[in-house]
């Protein structure tokens, strides 16, 4: 039985003796064409994966036959007759991504390229708990999948994001701290049997790193650190373009650092976690004692039960030097344990993502500086810190990767036939009405 690890750029299987390495070649040759920014030649394509023109001719064949890849023009090729390029054949299936937050879910259809096709965004409460809330997720996709002209059926795999603590192979949450009553529930079983498919679940935040690596900021980097500020604060590390997930798959819970043991309760049940200082929550708490102790402030001609984080940014981009204080001082808190980051694992690039990170450069400039004067100068001069290229859809793109990777995979072992054409004449139709 081959064991997989569907994860970032290379997937690696073990494969039985009697069984030829060619799939492996494929996979492998299916993830250096999907990254490749512009396509891949046939010959760059052999040169790295050390194999013969005539051997991977072989491999290419069965891989257009299955309609995987297609051959096309390269759009880089500077003047001249363009040379002909490998790509993902975006039209060979389709995906679905799902991005749960603490307030809200964001619910896409992918093409197998991971291009967003059809996408919604809908409020939710995680603390509803696992019943309530997946139903609302099952909800929001058979809409979604009616609104485009699509059934449950055409689905081939689903990738999942949640705000929690994720033990990837029991696909469920352990202990989250923001997700009351959905310890161990299992998730990825759950709506396996009722959807159909196969769900791969990750944390968000481990997500967000997929797809500004993928596609986002973090492109090409081979160590990354993509870090999430929303209602809480997560970590998805990279290492030399893998995923790192630790022992359990729940590596990167950076919001549970203590920054200063004497400090606020932290949802966790410890104090002075980062989280407890610099997450949107306690951004929040932080605008609200503000507002009651009689600073003027814009955000006072907000009711004081609607003061969010995302109230407090915007009322720092109009100019407010109360919420600008604010954003700043979350920035400091978050570079210092970032600058702890850097100095562990030397990143290539840090790149910020979450709602919070929606104030722009009055958080991003006080990262940089903490972080520049914490780490080491070695590691804080080869690093580059940035937001998110993909916004809001950074774990979302990432939940699209997953998916996307199981049912090449399935395609590939030919487990699930590919689609010559997934855009019928009604989806056609209702997304050109979007």
């Amino acid at each position: 039985m081959q064991l997989e690890n569907v994860g970032v750029f290379i997937v690696f299987y073990w494969i039985p003796a009697n069984q030829n390495i060619k799939n492996f070649n494929k996979h492998s040759a299916v993830d250096l064409i999907r990254f490749a920014s512009n396509g891949i030649s046939r010959t760059e394509l052999a040169e790295r994966m050390g194999l013969t023109r005539a051997a991977l001719t072989m491999i290419v064949n069965d891989l257009l036959e299955n309609g995987v890849i297609l051959e096309a023009e390269s759009r880089a090729a500077p003047n001249g007759r363009p040379p002909v390029v490998l790509e993902i054949n975006p039209k060979g299936g389709m995906v679905a991504a799902v991005d749960m937050g603490a307030t809200h879910m964001n619910i896409a259809l992918a093409d197998l390229s991971a291009k967003i096709i059809g996408e919604k965004y809908l409020p939710l409460d995680i603390r509803e708990g696992p019943q309530v809330c997946l139903a609302k997720v099952s909800h929001g996709l058979n809409t979604l999948l009616e609104e485009c002209g699509f059934n449950l059926s055409q689905v081939m795999a689903v990738g999942i994001g949640v705000p929690g603590p994720v033990i990837t192979d029991a696909g469920m949450v352990i202990s989250p701290p923001i997700m009351p009553g959905w310890d161990k529930y299992p998730i990825r079983d759950t709506l396996e049997k009722e959807w159909g498919c196969s769900i791969s679940l990750n944390n968000d935040a481990e997500l967000g790193a997929l797809g500004e690596w993928a596609y986002g900021a973090g492109r090409g980097e081979r160590n990354l650190a993509f870090i999430k500020v929303g209602s809480g604060i997560g970590a998805g590390l990279i290492i030399d373009q893998q995923i790192y997930g630790g022992t359990t798959g729940s590596a990167g819970e950076i919001g549970h650092i203590t920054i200063d043991e004497n400090g606020p309760l932290c949802t966790c049940g410890n104090h002075g976690c980062l989280e407890a200082f610099a997450g949107g929550n306690a951004i929040a708490q932080q605008a609200k004692k503000m507002v009651e102790s009689g600073k003027r402030t814009l955000l006072s001609a907000i009711p004081i039960e609607n003061l969010t984080a995302q109230e407090v940014s915007k009322a720092a981009r109009r100019g407010d030097l109360p919420s600008q204080e604010i954003i700043m001082r979350a920035g400091t808190f978050i570079g210092i344990a970032i600058a702890g980051l850097v100095n562990l694992f030397n990143p290539g690039a840090v790149v910020i993502g979450g709602g919070v990170a929606l104030s722009g450069d009055m958080l991003t400039t006080s990262i940089r500086q903490a972080v520049r004067e914490r780490s080491l100068l070695a590691l804080e001069q080869g690093l580059h810190i940035t937001t998110a290229m993909l916004g809001r859809r950074s774990s979302l793109t990432g939940a699209a990767v997953q998916a996307v990777n199981i049912a090449i995979h399935d395609i590939i072992e030919k487990k699930h036939p590919a689609s010559r054409d997934i855009l019928t004449p009604g989806t056609k139709q209702a997304l050109a009405i979007k």
